[in-house]
């Protein structure tokens, strides 16, 4: 099919084969940033033992990735708008690429630290990069629907390969090797990218507006910060100073945006509701997903006994309906309102945290693989129609800015996902397990924060009093299931209806947009 659109604003590209060609480029930084996303965790025991950083600079290796990719999101799509999405793409991916190398053989924790900041400035370089220029490549609003469910399954599969790649080379390699991952995935991309991926930009962007960069970054850093900082360790007042920072930088780049004639983002697409609503559907549903993951992740290796490489070929059923699934939802909204697919995807991430609560909780591995088949299906579902209505809901000259904000959204799911879920786990987790007798003060504090600490100790005790406190350990743990699967369970019926309520009829003409 040949689709030609005569506008300065969208480059033009005839040919069908140039056009998933491209997307094939396109998707090598998206599965590079998600695998990246889960990976480093299993290398930190060996990181660990061969760096010995204190355990506030291993938060730190792990946690400023994280808070500098959140807080420049969107003044790189903005960036983007301005020079060229694939100029910002490639200038992402080589500065990605030079520090990984680096990082692979950081000799300190403090300059592996910064050299994971280096990557959180480039990382965010590339993810408004490139689902804007697949909104700009992909005119037909069919074929579009079917690169953002390429898009969005190279998202959530590249999360569930981070166990299998993570777990293969660390049994057959050094920490590093994680890092080098980065080297084969956008190599192609720089060789590639120039050829096939074409150029597009606002062509009347707004000036450049330092001011607005400073206030969006003061206001996702101290958040996600917060968040992240409440998982480790409960609420404190410089908890809620830096999310009372936060707040008070967004309501002040709110203003800024409404006061300015081009503002950095234009804030009045939230009030568009197939924007907004498909924004919040975007962050429930990756809620959903890597709250699950947290979970299901360490049950299968500290309470079943498997190999991170085990444990994450049994997650291998799930990716492949979350990918089925991505496809499946082009056709489906040809015969039903995409709000209706929409919300049917955020009920089947409800129905899997239900089977969780039938199944999941008596500690069946079968139960939790159904359970996330089950919600595979739903982020299948909801991730792809939600970004395709974020994209289709802004002229096509504001890819980048929408982009950004729905990497935002994303970022900011698997924060939540991690921190609220993840917390309630590890609360029912310290409130009911029991402790045997003889453990010194070390050994109760490991043995009493985390199942991970419980197995360590347990190595290091009689076998006998050994096995009980695993045996604790390992009830207090699934105990949390119940709570935890309630709050999914919930979270998810009330954005099925919160997608259902703001997108009711009168806004369909947006949601065709």
């Amino acid at each position: 099919m040949s689709v030609q659109v005569p506008t300065s604003e969208i480059p033009v590209i005839t040919s069908s084969r140039r056009r998933w060609a491209a997307l094939a480029v396109l998707m090598l930084p998206v599965l590079l940033v998600s695998v990246d996303n889960t990976v480093l965790s299993f290398a930190l025991p060996a990181l660990s033992t061969a760096l010995q950083p204190s355990g506030t600079a291993l938060l730190w290796i792990v946690d400023v990735y994280p808070l500098l990719l959140a807080g420049l999101l969107v003044p790189m799509g903005s960036l983007g708008d301005r020079i060229g999405r694939r100029r910002l793409l490639l200038i992402g991916a080589a500065g990605f690429a030079a520090v990984s190398a680096v990082a692979a053989f950081a000799p300190t924790a403090g300059a592996l630290i910064a050299l994971r900041a280096a990557m959180g400035v480039f990382g965010a370089m590339l993810m408004p990069a490139t689902l804007s220029l697949i909104r700009n490549i992909f005119l037909d609003p069919e074929e579009r629907r079917i690169a953002i469910a390429v898009w969005a399954a190279g998202f959530s599969g590249g999360a569930a390969l981070g166990p299998i790649v993570g777990g293969f080379l660390l049994e057959h390699l050094w920490w590093g090797s994680v890092f080098l991952l980065a080297l084969p995935m956008l190599v192609p991309l720089l060789v590639l990218g120039p050829v096939l991926v074409p150029e597009s930009r606002d062509p009347r962007p707004g000036p450049v507006d330092p001011a607005s960069i400073v206030l969006v970054m003061a206001t996702m850093v101290p958040l996600v910060w917060a968040i992240k900082t409440v998982a480790h360790g409960g609420v404190s007042i410089p908890v809620v100073l830096a999310a009372g920072l936060g707040l008070l930088a967004g309501v002040a780049f709110v203003r800024r945006q409404l006061m300015r004639e081009t503002p950095m983002l234009d804030v009045r697409l939230f009030t568009v509701p197939a924007f907004s609503a498909s924004i919040m559907a975007n962050l429930l549903s990756v809620f959903s997903m890597v709250g699950f993951l947290y979970f299901v992740s360490q049950h299968l290796q500290l309470v079943s006994g498997r190999t991170p490489m085990q444990a994450g070929l049994m997650l291998l059923p799930g990716l492949v309906v979350t990918i089925a699934a991505g496809l499946l939802v082009v056709r489906v909204v040809r015969r039903v309102r995409p709000s209706h697919a929409m919300a049917a995807g955020l009920l089947l991430n409800a129905v899997g945290y239900a089977v969780i609560l039938t199944g999941g909780r008596s500690g069946s591995d079968l139960a939790l693989v159904l359970a996330f088949v089950i919600l595979g299906a739903g982020v299948g579902f909801a991730e792809t129609i939600s970004n395709d209505l974020i994209l289709s809901s802004v002229p096509a000259r504001k890819a980048g800015a929408a982009s950004a904000i729905s990497e935002t959204a994303y970022e900011t799911g698997a924060v939540l996902g991690t921190a609220v879920l993840g917390s309630i786990l590890n609360a029912a987790y310290r409130a009911h397990v029991e402790l045997p007798t003889g453990l010194d003060a070390s050994q109760r504090a490991a043995a009493g924060e985390t199942l991970g600490g419980a197995t360590t100790v347990a190595g290091e005790l009689p076998v006998a009093t050994g096995e009980a406190l695993l045996a604790s350990a390992r009830h207090a743990f699934d105990s949390g299931v119940v709570i935890t699967a309630s709050v999914g369970l919930l979270a998810m019926l009330g954005a099925a209806v919160m997608v259902l309520v703001a997108m009711r009829p009168r806004s369909a003409i947006a949601e065709r947009a």
